[in-house]
């Protein structure tokens, strides 16, 4: 299985952000990639600085700006995940901070909001943002079962031990990591323990720009940093050996030996 993770920066132009992003859709799939990951809120930048709302640019899940990504799925015959601001009928204020996952047919096999919002480091994302409240459920594939987190959510080992406990091979995590002391040491570390401590591949795409810290990475079961990139925007791309789960899982039995009586 080969993944390529698209390191783009982002802006306040939703139409220049598409074209963008096709763009890479269609450079991932001439490096032989099956799957390509696009960060957190990618469709547009609407952060504090930017002086953009999500509620202004968010669109519902059948607008054009995934119709467009499932097109660009379907012709290319790659897997897409990406970040966007999903619309609310009834709250004009806020939207939700979503995550799609396209098929190489461009149907639409996941939709993930964002639950844990990031309410930190005098970021209030809770102003602008609904939190979600699905579930979190694997995605049955051909590559094995895949989860979906969002870049703040890597602070909170609960999600991905769920994603572990349905036997999740592979954890994909979208974000846009502020950039700030000790930030980018926290997103390293993080995506390291979350793949340690559940046995399982993890594919950190991150934004770029004055904002965001860059330095996309995709991890083993057993911690090892198998691909990375830096500040810059770019493809990084990388085979998985999907067979390493298992002979990790075999050294390291650790979820497996879980006690869940005891932690109650």
């Amino acid at each position: 299985m080969r993944v390529a993770i698209a390191q783009l920066s982002t802006s306040v132009d939703k139409a220049a952000n598409l074209e963008k992003a096709i763009e890479y859709i269609a450079k991932a799939k001439g490096m032989g990639a099956d799957f390509v990951v696009i960060p957190e809120f990618y469709m547009a930048l609407a952060t504090t600085k930017s002086g953009v709302l999500p509620a202004e640019v968010a669109e519902p899940l059948d607008g054009h700006f995934i119709s467009a990504l499932k097109e660009a799925a379907r012709a290319n015959e790659i897997y897409v995940v990406c970040g966007m601001y999903e619309s609310k009928i009834d709250d004009e204020q806020r939207a939700y901070n979503t995550t799609v996952m396209i098929n190489r047919s461009g149907e639409l096999v996941q939709s993930y909001r964002k639950t844990h919002l990031y309410d930190a480091f005098s970021y209030k994302e809770s102003d602008t943002i609904i939190p979600g409240e699905n579930p979190y459920k694997v995605v049955e594939t051909e590559f094995g079962k895949i989860g979906l987190m969002v870049c703040y959510e890597l602070r909170f080992p609960e999600i991905a031990r769920q994603f572990a406990l349905q036997e999740a091979d592979i954890l994909i995590v979208p974000a846009g990591w502020m950039a700030g002391p000790m930030k980018e040491d926290h997103w390293q570390t993080l995506i390291r323990a979350r793949a340690i401590e559940n046995t399982m591949f993890i594919c950190g795409a991150n934004l770029v720009g004055v904002e965001f810290t860059g330095r996309s990475m995709i991890v083993d079961p057993m911690g090892v940093v198998i691909a990375s990139g830096g500040e810059e925007e770019g493809l990084i791309v990388t085979d998985i050996d999907l067979e390493r789960i298992q002979r990790v899982r075999q050294k390291l039995p650790s979820v497996r030996d879980r006690k869940p009586a005891f932690y109650k």
